[in-house]
Formats: structure tokens, sequence, C-alpha cells
């Protein structure tokens, strides 16, 4: 029998090494996996490379990871956001690396490691910084630059409901990244809302099917992001 729940969330990160890619869903707080980010502190996996939308909010989750001096590498679209203090503090000291990667060419960059697609060209990033040094072509009278697909050897999710196969649904926003994420790493590693027996979840509903997922932990009271941001809190 198929079961791919873990009963912890220790258990869940034990063996992310260091040196690391890691892809961590969310757009802000919405669909961050905090507990489990949380727990790969705890964990304390080092020289790690971090695929995200951001780069953290507050002292908790991303930022907290990054705080803990474990990521030497953010890859991501927007490296401040309102509440970003950690990350933009060890940048300008030198402390950690940055790619930013424009936030349509970040989707598709992912996407396309999920699907096996190892390239592709877009227009996004024509005549700026981020086009420098990187192969061109123009193509019916348009010019396009090549962009490599992402994969990472671990995925950090946040889902609404799964069930024991790995089947996945999303809450509203929360969907953001993480269906996509899911299928470019290596090992996909889940925070579910709710776990629910096999045949509970509509077909129609499930938008990450459990091929793409390999271990599930259940988080029932997940904390929110901005409410420990607005309560000063600080992880760990």
């Amino acid at each position: 029998m198929i079961d791919k729940r873990i009963a912890t969330l220790a258990e869940a990160v034990v063996d992310i090494h260091d040196g690391a890619s890691i892809m961590i869903g969310g757009f802000g707080e919405a669909g961050s996996p905090t507990e489990l980010i949380h727990a790969l502190i705890d964990q304390g996996a080092r020289d790690l490379t971090v695929i995200n939308n951001n780069t953290g909010n507050g002292e908790v989750g991303l930022a907290a990871l990054i705080a803990q001096g474990q990521v030497r590498k953010m890859i991501c679209s927007y490296p401040r956001s309102s509440h970003s203090k950690v990350f933009p503090e060890l940048y300008r000291a030198g402390r950690i690396e940055l790619e930013i990667v424009p936030q349509g060419t970040l989707a598709e960059r992912i996407r396309a490691g999920g699907a096996g697609i190892p390239a592709f060209y877009t227009a996004t990033t024509v005549g700026t910084v981020l086009a420098e040094n990187k192969e061109s072509r123009v193509i019916d009278g348009r010019e396009y630059v090549l962009e490599y697909a992402l994969k990472a050897d671990f995925a950090l999710i946040k889902c609404e409901c799964a069930d024991r196969l790995g089947n996945l649904t999303y809450r509203k926003t929360a969907r953001n990244f993480n269906p996509i994420m899911c299928t470019a790493a290596e090992t996909t590693i889940v925070q579910a809302h709710r776990v629910v027996d096999v045949g509970d979840l509509d077909p129609e509903t499930i938008v990450t099917p459990n091929v793409f997922i390999d271990r599930i932990v259940e988080v029932s009271e997940p904390q929110i992001e901005s409410q420990l941001i607005a309560m000063g809190s600080r992880y760990p």
C-alpha cells in the first residue's frame, strides 16, 4: 500500500544535505511552507541554493533560514518586499549571492525544468543588464534571450489537502508556484493542512497528481507569517 505520510517535520527534511538546491513554494506568505522551513533550520543544512519568488519577510520562514547563514545563493524575482530586512542587509555585506529572474521567466524556467525542456527563448530581458553574457537569437525579426530551465534537489511545498498517495489540492492563491515546483524537484516534500483518505478528493479538484510527490506531513494548524511578523516573532 502506497503511503507517503511522514510522522514529523524533522523526519521529512532529514536528508536535505549541505549544498542542496531547494525550491520553496509561496508568493509572499500565501502558500509558504513555514513549518517545513523551520524544520530545515533545526536540521542545519548549509550552503543552500534557494529558488523562491522572494527572499522572505520579517525574521521567520525563509527570512529566518537566510538569517541563520544557511543559504549561499537566492534565485528569485523580488529580493526586497514590504517586510524584508534580513536579505538586503546580508546582500549589501556581500554575504549572500543573488540571481534576479523576472517573475514570468522564473515560473517558466521552473515549468520547463519539470517538463524536461532544457531551455527556451524569451524577449523579457532583451536590452537589460539581465541579458548580459546570455545567448540571444533573432526570430521573425525580434530578439530573444536564451534562458535555461531550473530544477532542484528538493522542493518544500504547502498544500491545503492531500491524500496518503500524494494527490494535492491548494487553497486559492496558495497555489502560485507550488504546483510547478512539485514537478521540477528530485524529491518533493509537502506540508498539508489536512490529509484525507484515498477517494475523498474529487478528482476534478486535484491540481498536483501523486506521481510528483515523495513525502507528506500534516500540519493542521499552520502558522500565519503576517501574524508572526506583526508580533515581532523570530525563529529560532
